[in-house]
């Protein structure tokens, strides 16, 4: 088993903006491991206090995304970056995996996105 990570800065605290963040995030992640839904284990979104309009979750069982998954708020700490969802996929493989920080979230991890 491993784990992928991903952000992605969210355009508007709105359940359409929320569905496409979440979505562009989760197909750039299976674009970038050659990974399918059926490879997931289960899933947690955290949102930063400033998107409560949805559930990332709902978005990603939309997309078929038929796995446990969990959304949580991030702590809200002084400073971090606003508008933004992470996600923390587990997934049944051993080979190596690249995680993706997309858009402003780009910035929680330069290292990873050249």
């Amino acid at each position: 088993m491993k784990a992928v990570r991903g952000a992605i800065t969210v355009g508007a605290n709105t359940p359409g903006a929320i569905a496409e963040a979440t979505q562009t995030l989760l197909a750039e992640i299976a674009r970038r491991n050659d990974l399918t839904p059926a490879e997931v284990i289960s899933a947690f979104f955290t949102l930063t206090p400033d998107l409560t309009a949805d559930f990332p979750a709902r978005a990603a069982r939309a997309a078929g995304w038929d796995v446990p998954m969990l959304d949580t708020q991030e702590i809200a700490v002084p400073g971090a970056l606003s508008c933004c969802l992470r996600v923390l996929l587990h997934v049944d493989r051993d080979t190596p995996v690249k995680h993706a920080y997309l858009r402003g979230a780009r910035e929680l991890r330069p290292d990873l996105e050249r």
